[in-house]
């Protein structure tokens, strides 16, 4: 179960309207008419994606009543690591102090900390972990084209984490689902830049090196993603949408983020939305989006919140949580 959570983001909130002073063709209306984002967070010199992960790691241990050294497993999700070798989450280990702790990174784009959460509970289930930290955290800032206008206005940068421990008293995850289809990888990577094509004068030159995407498809497949997702979850637990307290969706776009409440037949006051403050942050979408209800209330013992995000790969997950 879901003992702690944290979120840390950069000091510098970009908004729309920052856009047109760098070169970019848009507006703030045009951006928000087709994402609901006004703002989202940009890290400047000294935030990484490691900094930003273990300020929301000891937010999560402090709100655990978790030690550093209590710590078993890391594993840190992200698709925007500081470095390529090695592992984000080792690198975190060193600076949390998690000296008892194994660590890892899993790469599920915006998916990550929701398949992070099924990975922690396996490995608390088989009695191989008691604690786990799990966490997802980009620095997107870094590897987004700034001249494209079709993927710079959707990204930010922040970090979420939750520590997991073994459930008491029926609370825990309920139900998970997981999947993936690799066919539909090339809607949205980086073409280039990876050992197969390392970095050349000419990769940086094009900028083949840095996010592409195909939006009308993606969105097409990223809403009947998150639709399968939830569907799952609910079936595997015998719920409905009206058993769900919250909806904790992956913050990618408004719209996307509609159509998957209205799918499950939930209102949207039983949706939490953050996307207009922070953009996507891939896989510290759902973990900031997952504090921030803890923290301001919405999420109270007894309830049933679901957990549901798509991202590149394609991968799609969803859990179901009863605090």
């Amino acid at each position: 179960m879901i003992t702690g959570t944290g979120r840390a983001v950069p000091a510098y909130a970009m908004p729309n309207a920052d856009f047109a002073a760098i070169g970019i063709d848009t507006s703030d209306e045009w951006i928000r008419e087709r994402t609901g984002i006004r703002q989202r967070y940009i890290a400047r010199d000294g935030e990484t994606c490691v900094s930003l992960a273990a300020d929301a790691s000891r937010q999560a241990m402090a709100r655990a009543g978790v030690a550093p050294e209590d710590i078993d497993l890391i594993v840190f999700g992200t698709c925007s690591p500081d470095k390529l070798l090695p592992a984000s989450g080792v690198e975190l280990q060193a600076q949390i102090g998690a000296v008892n702790a194994s660590a890892f990174d899993l790469n599920a784009a915006c998916t990550s900390f929701v398949y992070g959460v099924s990975v922690a509970e396996g490995f608390i289930a088989a009695e191989s972990a008691r604690t786990v930290l799990v966490i997802g955290a980009e620095k997107l800032s870094g590897i987004i084209n700034w001249k494209d206008r079709n993927t710079c206005v959707l990204f930010g940068d922040g970090a979420g984490a939750a520590i997991m421990q073994r459930a008491q008293g029926g609370k825990g995850v309920v139900s998970r689902f997981m999947r993936s289809d690799g066919h539909l990888a090339s809607l949205l990577y980086r073409p280039k830049g990876g050992s197969a094509e390392p970095v050349t004068p000419e990769i940086l030159a094009e900028g083949s090196h840095l996010v592409a995407m195909a939006g009308r498809e993606t969105f097409k497949h990223a809403v009947r993603s998150m639709n399968e997702a939830l569907d799952r979850a609910l079936a595997d637990a015998g719920l409905t949408g009206d058993d769900i307290d919250l909806l904790i969706p992956h913050q990618a776009n408004l719209r996307i983020i509609e159509a998957t409440a209205k799918h499950g037949h939930m209102p949207m006051d039983k949706v939490f939305v953050n996307v207009d403050r922070y953009g996507n942050t891939s896989a510290g979408s759902v973990p900031i989006a997952l504090d921030e209800a803890m923290q301001s209330g919405r999420i109270q013992p007894g309830m049933k919140v679901m957990l549901v995000a798509f991202g590149a790969g394609f991968t799609w997950a969803s859990a179901i949580h009863q605090f």
